[in-house]
């Protein structure tokens, strides 16, 4: 894809360089290939790969926070896989605890910094259908109503076409859901009358992260995809009980982990 050069000027700085050199420094590597990103409760799930061959914390990295939330680890490793360098991240931070899309969007810019091309972003979810806890939704497309943007300025870019539609169709093949992906701030879980306005929106699916990184990701023309995990049903009776989500989104790992190694055969 075609990138404006106004957006790797306006992303990628001194910053996101450095952070670049000290993941290349820890892995021995001067770039890598791929980005996966893991989210709450999923950090397991690439564990059958054993260990990585090398690793730093995020909050190591300049300009990255280490993550707070529950079923998120301060963790950076590097693979070997199928003939590519690929990064997971065990953890992301999020817009409600108070840090700016810069800092939610820190590690995406160093990774682009580091030569990646290609990211796949997982994430739990709050589910909007009558699907089944623990189903993995292949992301489509997103709604962004957090009322940001990673960019301020006269940067417009073109997001039809965020979710890179190969992977994301490769992705469908290993995942049980498809469909769209709705971000909301928090950390306050939505009420009954956000859930039902929810539902017409076209989102099949609520969460509080990853659309900030895409976002970035595309701009900086690297391919996205994601993969969503239903590890809470929006219109469930009982309140939501966050130690659920982080359960039900660990029960996912098996798919994910198909999901993610078929993505990097097609690279």
């Amino acid at each position: 894809m075609q990138v404006d050069p106004r957006f790797p000027t306006a992303l990628v700085g001194d910053e996101q360089r450095r952070a670049a050199l000290v993941i290349a420094e820890a892995t021995g590597l001067p770039s890598h290939d791929v980005l996966v990103v893991l989210g709450s409760g999923l950090s397991a799930a690439l564990d059958g790969w054993g260990a990585p061959r090398a690793g730093v914390r995020l909050s190591e990295l300049p300009g990255v926070a280490a993550p707070v939330a529950d079923g998120h680890e301060d963790r950076l490793d590097s693979y070997e896989r199928a003939g590519l360098h690929v990064l997971v991240a065990r953890g992301r931070t999020h817009l409600y605890e108070g840090v700016s899309a810069g800092t939610v969007t820190a590690l995406a810019r160093a990774a682009a910094a580091g030569g990646v091309h290609t990211a796949i972003l997982c994430n739990a979810n709050g589910c909007l259908r009558d699907w089944r806890l623990g189903d993995v939704m292949a992301v489509e497309d997103h709604l962004n109503f957090s009322g940001t943007s990673p960019f301020d300025g006269p940067l417009f870019l073109d997001v039809s076409a965020v979710w890179d539609g190969e992977l994301t169709e490769a992705l469908a093949d290993v995942c049980q859901r498809r469909g769209t992906y709705a971000i909301l701030r928090g950390p306050e879980y939505q009420t009954r009358a956000e859930t039902r306005w929810l539902a017409t929106t076209g989102a099949d699916c609520v969460g509080m992260s990853t659309v900030m990184e895409a976002i970035t990701l595309h701009a900086l023309g690297v391919r996205v995809c994601g993969m969503s995990v239903v590890s809470d049903l929006s219109f469930a009776e009982a309140p939501t009980d966050p130690n659920a989500v982080v359960e039900a989104a660990a029960q996912a790992g098996q798919t994910l982990r198909a999901g993610v190694e078929k993505v990097l055969t097609l690279l």
